[in-house]
């Protein structure tokens, strides 16, 4: 729970990076036969080229692995409600109903994003143990994964140049003749924080974006 706990604290800081860097922009993603790619409207790194700054990007063509996410399905009409609502559902939502359907969280936090720009449509869960039966409250819901064919961006690095994973993975699956078959999403694994709370280094921290194909 430990290594939860600073992954969630850890979510606030990305949010908070990628929402200013998308802005308020109304405009949303064209109408697609398949569910959008989200790329990252990031802002411009005002470093110099020095390969030392660019992001680390490991690609993996593996399985994703089947199982539950208890989930929140929500919308937000700009950034400032976006982080406030993602906040709410990692930090409180969530937790609550773990304990009242004596559920174990068995996996780092995920995110689905399928817009890009305000209005936002998002879903955010984090795995647990088992399917939970009983209704849950309006908004929840559990997400099945399956086991699916998934190419797979390690990316270490700041967050607001993910754009980068993204983009290598959309070449990826045009240069291997494969097509998305479910929306993309993001995992936040390990600890950005260390052992005195202090943020530490993003190029060692990792989130793995996910593009499940066929």
């Amino acid at each position: 729970m430990q290594q939860h706990k600073y992954t969630l604290l850890y979510l606030l800081i990305l949010f908070s990076i990628f929402l200013s860097s998308c802005g308020n922009n109304d405009q949303t993603n064209s109408p697609t036969d398949h569910p959008p790619i989200i790329i990252k409207k990031d802002k411009p790194n005002n470093k110099d080229n020095n390969p030392q700054n660019a992001p680390i990007i490991n690609i993996t063509d593996t399985v994703s692995v089947p199982g539950n996410v208890l989930c929140f399905k929500d919308s937000a009409i700009n950034g400032e409600r976006l982080s406030q609502k993602l906040t709410l559902i990692f930090t409180e939502k969530i937790g609550l109903l773990v304990k009242k359907y004596n559920l174990k969280i068995i996996g780092p936090p995920m995110a689905w994003y399928k817009t890009q720009k305000a209005p936002f449509f998002f879903e955010a869960g984090i795995p647990i143990d088992k399917k939970v039966l009983k209704k849950l409250p309006k908004g929840a819901f559990i997400k099945h994964m399956n086991k699916d064919s998934a190419v797979v961006a390690h990316y270490f690095g700041p967050y607001e140049e993910t754009s980068q994973a993204y983009g290598i993975l959309k070449e990826w699956l045009t240069d291997q003749h494969k097509k998305q078959t479910t929306a993309p999403y993001e995992i936040y694994i390990g600890d950005p924080l260390d052992k005195e709370g202090k943020p530490i280094d993003p190029y060692k921290v990792q989130t793995d974006i996910v593009f499940p194909h066929n």
